[in-house]
């Protein structure tokens, strides 16, 4: 048993390590063969109820034509071809064969058939020893009583229907092979060339497979070709989209990366510029405070300078840092606020501080609810502001305003300035980036002011959006009203 087991796993194993084009073949065949197994059983058993009708037909025919001669002459019965033919004569259960028959030397089953026949038309199937399987007949010629009168009698061997259906069994057996080895290599070579858009993907895979995915994201092969019918196309079409979705993936990988790459090479140069003066004035404080005493207030100041906005620029590389990452704590509480309130605070707050700029607000008389996080949308707001006083000249008026449209509240900050170059829009929402003529560290930016605002508002569902030109630059806050 253990060496059945042993060899059946043997060949499930090889089975499943073949080729699908070679199982679909075999597979094919086995289904071929059983189909055949069946019409050939059906065939052979259909030949072989016909031929036994053929013969019954025959031995009857025979028979009917005797039985009037035998009636008037009591002669001897015909023997036809090379049947066994005989007229009994029945009395009391026992029958006795008439001379002038041809009977075997066994005549038992023979007369036990005529003894049945006195009570009508009898055919049978009788085995003779010596002889082999007969078909027999038998009919009453005249019949005085039960079990008494005269039989005729007639056997033909089966012998001849039993080779003509050996024969056919033998004709169908060769011819079913012919055709089931032709089935299953004209079907391997058709399935083999159905299944050759499958081995051009897969030759497509092994392509990129060998890519260096590192040195470029961007795929160089597709799968390509025609035919295979409907399904194998639309396999075809799957695999492109689905290197394509890779492709682009790969691509979003590897920028994101170049950007973490650049943030925090940014994040090092910020941080090191304060670092130095921190450490520069430390030393002059030092050295004041043995030598210098009236200067140790100013190189303190220095200090505490320094160390604020490198407190500003680490609060927000935190932010944006929690922002990207949605970590346990939330960077944002969301509840349900008037945005003119956050509005008009910042306004207030941006009159006091930069009472160069003039303000114009617009806002309206009634509330607009929202469900945002007050203190940071304020910073959205303080941020906008700053950003439209640091890089536009004294005086030039700055404008905010809020409204509702189209289900969304608005937010516009406005300014006069001199406007943003086209190709620097494009990157105005970028960490660290600045506009070269405006955008410097002597103007007190750190290039994240901008890029705080879009992760601010995104993070509560909206958009933001700049729009500039010479004399008018305009920063397009959207945010989604309370369904």
């Amino acid at each position: 048993m253990s060496r059945l087991g042993r060899w059946a796993r043997r060949w499930y194993g090889a089975w499943r390590a073949s080729r699908l084009g070679t199982r679909l073949a075999f597979g094919l065949g086995a289904l071929a063969l059983v189909v055949f197994a069946i019409v050939g059983t059906v065939t052979v058993s259909f030949m072989n109820g016909y031929l036994g009708r053929r013969l019954d037909e025959q031995l009857k025919t025979s028979q009917v034509a005797q039985v009037p001669g035998l009636r008037s002459s009591h002669g001897s019965p015909q023997t036809l071809y090379s049947w066994y033919s005989a007229v009994f004569e029945v009395d009391k259960g026992v029958a006795t064969p008439q001379p002038g028959g041809t009977l075997p030397g066994d005549v038992g089953p023979l007369a036990q058939v005529a003894v049945d026949a006195t009570r009508g038309d009898v055919f049978r199937d009788v085995y003779i020893d010596g002889t082999g399987p007969y078909r027999v007949r038998a009919c009453p010629v005249a019949t005085d009583q039960v079990d008494t009168g005269t039989v005729l009698l007639s056997a033909a061997p089966q012998a001849d229907l039993d080779n003509t259906v050996r024969q056919l069994v033998l004709v169908e057996v060769i011819a079913f092979l012919i055709a089931l080895a032709i089935l299953v290599v004209a079907g391997r070579m058709v399935l083999r060339r159905g299944l050759r858009p499958l081995s051009d993907m897969a030759g497509t895979a092994h392509d990129i497979a060998s890519h260096d995915l590192m040195a470029t994201a961007a795929l160089p092969v597709r799968a390509s070709g025609e035919g295979g019918g409907a399904e194998v196309q639309e396999l075809r079409t799957a695999f492109n989209l689905m290197l394509t979705h890779i492709e682009s993936s790969l691509a979003a990988r590897t920028a994101a990366n170049d950007r973490l790459r650049r943030f925090v090479a940014d994040a090092s140069h910020e941080l090191r510029t304060p670092l130095t003066s921190i450490r520069g004035y430390a030393d002059l404080f030092r050295y004041a405070a043995a030598n210098e005493p009236e200067e140790r207030e100013a190189h303190l100041t220095k200090i505490r300078e320094e160390t604020a906005r490198m407190s500003v620029l680490v609060d927000d590389l935190l932010l944006l840092a929690r922002l990207d990452a949605h970590d346990a704590e939330p960077p944002v509480r969301p509840e349900r606020i008037d945005l003119a309130d956050p509005a008009r605070a910042a306004a207030d707050a941006f009159r006091a501080g930069r009472p160069g700029h003039p303000l114009e607000v617009a806002v309206p008389a009634g509330p607009v609810e929202i469900d945002a996080d007050p203190v940071r949308l304020r910073q959205v707001l303080d941020n906008l502001l700053a950003n439209a006083a640091v890089h536009t000249p004294p005086g030039t008026p700055v404008s905010l305003a809020l409204t509702v449209e189209d289900g969304q509240a608005v937010v516009r900050v406005s300014d006069a300035g001199p406007g943003i170059a086209a190709e620097d829009q494009r990157r105005i929402f970028d960490r660290f980036f600045r506009v070269d003529n405006s955008r410097t560290r002597s103007a007190g930016g750190t290039g994240l002011g901008l890029s705080v605002v879009q992760s601010l508002v995104v993070e509560h569902g909206g958009t933001v959006e700049v729009a500039s030109e010479p004399g008018r630059t305009t920063f397009t806050v959207r945010l989604p009203l309370p369904s």
